[in-house]
């Protein structure tokens, strides 16, 4: 399990188990969020937070929606905006403790470009 929160603590998550690795994107909004992202179904991630504290931005191919702290800042996570049951979102391991993500691989995917992983 992977335990995540924001900086000033209004939005959390769960991560129900560990992930084989992080993914490190250099798309235009990742690099800048400085995210370090986990998958699973939609379902599976549980999310804890107020209603309305979040800012969501949806851009590009709009396909997903990033959501980031109203109050701090952080980037915490991303939900599919594909309705099908197999949808995923991603949650923004960088908000765990550092020990609680040391051991895991962080794998570099060329989001801005060719769409592979460079690993």
């Amino acid at each position: 399990m992977i335990q995540g929160a924001c900086h000033c603590g209004a939005v959390s998550f769960v991560y129900p188990d560990r992930p084989d690795w992080l993914k490190r994107c250099n798309c235009s909004f990742c690099r800048r969020a400085g995210a370090l992202w986990a998958y699973a179904e939609t379902g599976r991630i549980t999310l804890n937070f107020a209603e309305g504290a979040t800012l969501r931005y949806i851009w590009g191919d709009k396909t997903l929606a990033f959501h980031s702290c109203k109050t701090c800042g952080c980037t915490t996570h991303w939900e599919n905006l594909d309705p099908s049951p197999e949808a995923r979102m991603g949650v923004n391991c960088a908000l765990a403790e550092p020990a609680d993500i040391a051991d895991l691989r962080v794998r570099r995917f060329d989001g801005a470009d060719t769409w592979d992983y460079l690993d």
